[in-house]
């Protein structure tokens, strides 16, 4: 029997489109955007197109779209790129949710670091927020609990403020309105929708001046020094449009197996939790589950359970080998021993009804 999979928020599967597209773009031979021969100017055709694309399906002009190596690149560009522009490092302001891309750059980049609190369901404390900073990053949902974030609200509190959005996890589940959430910045990542691994997108709105985090060459309007990855950009970019054109239905499909999954967890399992926002509630991704289980902690629970035949995350890929409870959970202000327990079940465009049913087998056999 294969493994279940509900781990969609960490990756997800390469999309049938997004393989050929870049498997086609493969046979054209040596891509060199750069480059003037005839071999450069089919790899320029290629990117220009690609950039003409996702600026499409994410409301920008292709002007504003910066490809980089992914999410972690392009939240840490927005970071370093702004403070850098500064003379002496300045103050920033980030969420206590934020993913660590966000967290680790303004510790070592900022000056200091405000950390804005949440309330119990995740939703940022507005009035924390500064009414001046070099940069405040707030995300637009978070990859653990699914909890989205009131980004007009966030805005309005920031008058003379820059807003950095990571939407990584927005994208294929949520719409992306960068104009409505009044980013300044916007950071994605085309792995999470069924794209390759190793492509990124930093979307600068006009007027918003950065600083390079890789120097060397022109490439990206001088802002990301190196030569594009043109294959995995052109299926990245298939990815992007096919996420957003399809985001209706594929957020029906994952709101219903995501109720699905919590209503039949709790009808097989006793004091089962839910960690923020439940399904059903407003504000929140509706392919995203976070639970405590009443036994097990979750990050030994992962191994056990994927030994089960499935597969599941405590938390953030990106901060899997800490043995420390989620500190999305613990800013929420859970207590240890329940923070300890989160395990997240996320849904993706290739779950299936049975693969819920199955699911929840395995997560009941899991605490007899």
């Amino acid at each position: 029997m294969s493994a279940v999979y509900l781990d969609h928020n960490a990756t997800t599967p390469l999309r049938p489109e997004a393989r050929e597209a870049l498997l086609e773009a493969l046979e054209l031979g040596p891509l060199n955007a750069s480059s003037a021969h005839g071999a450069g100017r089919a790899a320029r055709a290629l990117l220009d197109e690609a950039r003409e694309r996702v600026a499409g399906a994410l409301g920008a002009g292709e002007e504003e779209i910066l490809f980089t190596s992914g999410g972690t690149e392009a939240l840490n560009l927005a970071v370093a790129g702004t403070v850098g522009r500064k003379e002496g490092k300045g103050p920033v302001a980030a969420s206590a949710v934020e993913h660590p891309a966000v967290l680790a750059a303004c510790e070592r980049y900022a000056g200091t670091t405000q950390i804005v609190g949440v309330l119990e369901d995740g939703a940022v404390r507005v009035d924390e927020l500064p009414r001046e900073a070099d940069l405040v990053a707030i995300q637009a949902a978070n990859s653990e609990t699914g909890t989205v974030q009131d980004l007009p609200a966030v805005r309005a509190a920031l008058p003379d403020s820059p807003l950095l959005v990571d939407a990584v996890q927005a994208l294929g589940k949520i719409p992306i309105d960068l104009d409505g959430w009044g980013a300044d910045l916007a950071g994605f990542s085309a792995h999470k929708v069924g794209g390759p691994a190793g492509v990124g997108v930093l979307v600068r709105r006009p007027g918003r001046g950065l600083e390079p985090l890789l120097v060397g060459g022109g490439q990206e309007e001088g802002l990301r020094a190196g030569t594009e990855g043109v294959a995995a950009i052109h299926a990245a970019s298939i990815a992007i449009q096919l996420a957003v054109e399809e985001l209706e239905e594929a957020a029906r499909h994952a709101a219903e197996l995501c109720e699905l999954l919590w209503s039949e967890l709790r009808a097989a399992i006793p004091g089962v939790l839910c960690n923020g926002r439940p399904p059903g509630s407003p504000g929140r991704l509706p392919n995203t589950l976070n639970v405590a289980l009443p036994e097990g902690d979750g990050r030994v629970l992962v191994t056990r359970l994927d030994l089960m035949g499935l597969q599941a995350s405590a938390g953030s890929a990106c901060s899997s080998g800490s043995l420390e409870p989620s500190p999305v959970l613990a800013a929420m202000g859970q207590e240890r021993d329940r923070a300890r327990r989160g395990l997240r079940l996320s849904c993706g465009r290739t779950t299936t009804h049975s693969d819920i049913h199955k699911a929840v087998e395995i997560l009941r056999e899991s605490q007899a």
